[in-house]
């Protein structure tokens, strides 16, 4: 998914700084893993946290 509407996902949020802590959490999270595996990741880890919270809108 390319660039995931900001309405469709604050709507799922209280307000926009708690979607972008969610949204960096995740993207630490993502990062963390992939090095703790030893994962080379070519996506920045926030894209695939905005992408992943997109798809579990759907």
């Amino acid at each position: 998914m390319l660039n995931p509407a900001i309405g469709k996902l604050i709507n799922n949020s209280e307000n926009r700084y708690k979607l972008v802590r969610q949204i960096a959490k995740e993207a630490r999270n993502i990062s963390d893993e992939a090095e703790k595996n030893g994962e080379i990741i070519i996506e920045k880890p926030v894209t695939i946290a905005i992408n992943k919270m997109a798809e579990e809108i759907k």
